[in-house]
């Protein structure tokens, strides 16, 4: 029988063991928090006092009362608490006020999730029940059916949709929907700061776009946004929604005690400084977790991290019979699954949960006690989400971060403070990007005409129309710009991927009962899903039988063996054009555009738990093509270097460049990519390339061409403190055999970067 124990009960325990305390590299506690409370507003209509009442509030957070005054004073605000502070009533009161002050307001909610959508209509709904008060409220996405739709477009006070829904399926059919945008008053956008790079560069538009139409037919609604915490809020919102803002930043809400544990794996080969894994390190600890009866949520950074995690953890109840205490939660999974295990968490059914960043957001899922993080989530404002996530309000919560072996994963272990002490980073968005502008200017002039003066947003645009005219899908009269293509633009653009297309993944185990089990999108794919692959769902594995590349179909077969799949992507790069340039002492530093070719070339076989290599095989799939920006920073040819040795020191700069690039520029990891190359196509000289990983680039290759100095220097002050002998994954990346690998890397620094960058 398991016995329960409280945190600090299990903590006391943990500090009994040498070995646990070894690996304890810091522990921190944020002390609990009162909360700030304040009276009700005056004006607060009587039906949603009551309705707050019946809840048991009788005051309210300061941040929700600030507001609620801001909304109703006609001022748009972003409101920036941590997870679990409240924030919804800062949009649900105001817009509740507002429609039971007149019956033909009306507000649109954007959750950049249909789940999110889902769960906030509950919320909402049970406040409106309490009230008293008839307010129709719907959620309108993909799964409405067709029989709702149309009372939704007429009687909906509330439409809760997100902004894919938004873009294709709401404005270019702005017509059917006159009383939603006559008289719109105020358009909430939740969850603002997942708005940034390719995704919030496209909403930017979409909002744009959205604004247009309400002038159109004579509205100016107010933006009420809501974001967990982030560096820019005023800045992203203001950038976002082309509107002045003011900002909300004290919390009102109390806040439990939290208890962060720094925890590192230990060295298992001294030479080469290879850690343990911290997948089984994250698996030994959870189970410690579980059997201590506390509630979990364990954060993975890929979907084969999660699942096999699920499949680990799964050995604790395999003798018991359909024990769903133990789930995976990522995207990809159908909505109906994902909706039961969000159910679960709530009610107490699943004790462990290991998700992807899919549940950092900030869908209810009750009262979590613990969380896990398996390395750094890539920036500081997605590890506070995930730590957010245990302990809501009053209640104490542990917070483990297991360390990988990379470079920035061991700084931060060596440096707890970046972590706890630093400012979350910016999220950036680039409106700029030509690529997205042209986008949505086709939607633009689809939904409504453009008048020859006319500016879109804040952009200049009769130049961009005529290039469309020129290209056939607009004509111009004396006045206007008119859409004559047969093509309906917005359902040819994604407003969350490079590629447009998902891969659908379909279950063959049983030929007579095929199923869809989920999707990916094609960039994941080459690695993930080509023929022979693992593709591993709740635990349970299946072979890739075949991938139809074309029909953009994976057929797959449940399967059991003893090991998951890891593939190689093989990129060329060219540059097509230099728009920047600069000397930094003997060396020459770039911006400009270039095209990537990415190939998917081998995969290799990795055993589980002992995670040996047992086997490879070739993959046959069409290169990836993608053009982008990037800087980049050639020197010339070192004199007595063999083209070995070059390569094998360009390499391991390149993997430390890579882990620390995010530390300079607030970006997440996958966001940005390294590539050396001992020849470059353009100058035949040795060079370093870093690109945007988004089609068209999102302006951050270009602000690490502004700190090419400090990044190198800052990489060869990591490496040179590194303590292992020959270069691990904590420094250069390389295990190398022989003792060249970690000098060669410094020698190279020193001798040629440094010293050129100096000169």
């Amino acid at each position: 029988m398991l016995q329960k124990k409280t945190i600090d009960e299990l903590l006391a325990e943990w500090q009994q063991y040498p070995e646990m305390m070894e690996r304890i590299e810091h522990q921190h506690t944020i002390d609990a928090m009162p909360a700030k409370l304040v009276p009700f507003p005056d004006k607060l209509h009587p039906s949603l006092v009551k309705a707050l009442q019946k809840r048991g509030i009788s005051q309210l957070y300061s941040h929700q009362r600030q507001a609620f005054d801001y909304a109703t004073t006609g001022q748009s605000f972003t409101a920036v608490t941590p997870t679990a502070s409240g924030k919804s009533l800062c949009y649900h009161l105001p817009v509740l006020q507002a429609v039971l002050e007149n019956k033909t307001s009306r507000a649109l909610y954007l959750f950049p999730t249909k789940a999110l959508a889902q769960d906030q209509k509950s919320d909402l709904n049970e406040l409106i029940e309490q009230s008293g008060e008839e307010v129709l409220s719907y959620t309108y996405d993909g799964d409405t059916s067709p029989g709702i739709r149309q009372k939704v477009r007429k009687a909906g006070h509330i439409v809760m949709t997100n902004p894919d829904m938004l873009h294709s399926g709401i404005l270019p059919h702005h017509t059917k929907w006159v009383s939603l945008f006559e008289n719109l008053q105020y358009i909430v956008l939740d969850e603002l700061h997942t708005y940034k790079g390719v995704f919030g560069s496209h909403v930017a538009h979409v909002i744009r776009r959205l604004q247009r139409i309400c002038r159109f037919y004579g509205s100016n609604p107010i933006f009420i946004c809501t974001s967990a915490t982030i560096k820019n809020p005023k800045e992203l919102a203001e950038t976002l929604t082309n509107t002045t803002h003011q900002l909300i930043s004290d919390n009102g809400a109390p806040v439990g005690k939290k208890t962060f544990l720094f925890y590192n794996p230990p060295i298992i080969h001294p030479t080469f400084g290879v850690r343990r894994s911290a997948i089984l390190e994250v698996r030994d600890l959870a189970r410690k977790l579980y059997e201590a009866q506390i509630q979990t949520i364990i954060f993975a950074k890929s979907r084969v991290r999660v699942e096999m995690l699920v499949t680990y953890m799964k050995e604790l109840t395999k003798k018991k019979i359909q024990d769903e205490s133990i789930r995976g939660y990522r995207g990809g999974y159908l909505p109906s699954e994902r909706r039961l295990i969000e159910k679960g968490l709530r009610d107490g059914t699943i004790q462990t949960v290991v998700s992807t960043n899919a549940l950092e957001l900030g869908v209810d899922i009750g009262q979590l006690q613990a969380c896990i993080m398996t390395g750094y989530p890539g920036n500081i404002a997605s590890a506070w989400q995930q730590a957010g996530r245990a302990g809501r309000r009053q209640d104490a919560a542990l917070i483990i971060y297991v360390a990988q072996s990379t470079a920035l994963d061991q700084y931060i272990i060596n440096h707890p403070n970046y972590l706890l002490g630093s400012s979350p980073e910016e999220a950036r968005i680039y409106p700029d990007n030509m690529l997205i502008l042209m986008d949505h200017l086709k939607c633009a002039s689809f939904e409504l005409p453009f008048k020859t003066t006319d500016m879109y947003g804040e952009f200049e645009i009769q130049e961009l129309l005529e290039y469309l005219q020129q290209e056939g899908v607009l004509i111009k009269t004396s006045e206007q710009w008119h859409w004559m293509s047969d093509s309906f633009p917005a359902h040819e653009i994604s407003l969350r991927s490079a590629s447009q297309e998902n891969v659908v993944i379909i279950d063959q185990s049983i030929p007579a009962n095929t199923r869809v089990i989920g999707e990916m999108d094609r960039y994941s794919a080459l690695t993930l899903l080509h023929e022979e692959a693992i593709y591993l769902h709740q635990g349970v594995q299946f072979q890739v039988e075949k991938l139809d590349w074309e029909e953009k179909k994976a057929y797959v077969r449940e399967v059991d063996v003893d090991y998951f799949t890891d593939a190689n992507l093989a990129v060329e790069l060219k540059v097509m054009s230099e728009d920047k340039q600069k000397h930094l002492g003997q060396a020459e530093a770039a911006f400009g555009d270039v095209m990537i070719l990415a190939t998917a070339t081998i995969f290799k076989k990795i055993r589980f738990d002992s995670h040996d290599n047992i086997g490879s095989g070739p993959i046959h799939l069409p290169p990836e093509e993608l053009h982008t920006s990037s800087t980049w920073l050639s020197f010339e040819q070192p004199v007595n270097w063999t083209e070995d040795d070059l390569t094998s020191a360009m390499t391991g700069v390149a993997f430390a460049m890579n882990s620390f690039i995010p530390l300079f520029i607030q970006s997440d990891r996958s966001d940005v990519h390294v590539i050396p190359q001992v020849k470059a196509v353009h100058s035949e000289k040795p060079t370093f390339f870093v690109y945007d990983r988004y089609p068209g680039g999102i302006g951050l290759s270009e602000r690490v061409y502004d700190i090419w100095e400090p990044l190198i220097q800052h990489v060869f002050e990591h490496v040179d403190a590194c303590p292992c002998q020959n270069g691990c994954p904590s420094c250069i990346g390389a295990q190398d055999i022989s003792d060249k690998g970690k000098k060669q890397v410094l020698n190279f620094l020193k001798s040629f970067l440094l010293e050129e960058l100096d000169d």
